[in-house]
């Protein structure tokens, strides 16, 4: 098993795509460490130092290349969600980006309709550690009977919002069609299905109702940018 992770890793490696080769270096070298504690044999064992000690050193310099393409806003992640998969809530995926200088964050998506997720991004903002002063959120508008129901729910938020000192700015578009999220720091996000990439929970008292982080999720792709070094169209 350690050697297929190695195996697959130095495959990912030699195509570039450093963050998933580092997950795979990471998991191969604890799997190499396991055989190495369970051999007796002396030639395995030195066979096995050797590989680690190659595989570390290549994990780490992933590591350093990683670090520095963050700093240098050079950065392209990309994060496969499966069908049912959990651990995917929101600070997962956006707290890394939210630094203390994030006063104003940019949410274009055609279809918010589970205003609930929505809320939960909200809250995350509120939390910090970023200090969010204003959220412009454009959204199509429901056109049959939940129409009425979306608009106060999105003015509650809004007035909730207010009383945190931030600032809900709403707007309804018609052609709006892709789905990304804006942080004044520069970093763009694009989520396949937007932020309701959850399942509906089974019911209001089974787990994953409030922690989104055990909430099943439908199959997405989520693409991380940085402004700077994406064309504009």
């Amino acid at each position: 098993a350690g050697a297929d992770t190695v195996k697959r890793a130095v495959e990912l490696d030699a195509a570039s795509r450093f963050q998933e080769a580092l997950v795979c270096y990471q998991e191969g070298i604890g799997l190499l460490l396991q055989a190495l504690r369970a051999t007796k044999d002396e030639v395995k064992k030195h066979h096995y130092r050797q590989k680690i000690s190659e595989y570390m050193t290549r994990a780490e310099d992933i590591k350093k290349h990683i670090e520095k393409e963050k700093q240098d806003s050079k950065y392209h992640k990309q994060i496969r969600i499966e069908d049912n998969a959990t651990g995917f809530g929101y600070e997962r995926l956006f707290q890394e980006y939210l630094t203390e200088i994030v006063s104003e964050v940019w949410v274009e998506d055609p279809y918010i309709r589970q205003l609930y997720n929505f809320l939960r991004f909200c809250e995350m903002l509120v939390k910090g550690p970023c200090r969010v002063k204003t959220i412009h959120l454009l959204t199509s508008c429901d056109e049959g009977s939940g129409k009425s129901q979306q608009i106060s729910g999105l003015e509650e938020i809004q007035q909730s919002l207010r009383n945190y000192g931030v600032t809900l700015d709403i707007a309804f578009s018609s052609s709006i069609h892709d789905r990304e999220i804006r942080f004044n720091n520069g970093w763009m996000i694009k989520i396949g299905r937007g932020l309701d990439y959850f399942k509906k929970p089974q019911g209001r008292f089974s787990i994953g109702y409030c922690d989104f982080d055990l909430r099943p999720c439908h199959e997405t792709t989520v693409d991380i940018f940085h402004t700077k070094h994406t064309k504009k169209m």
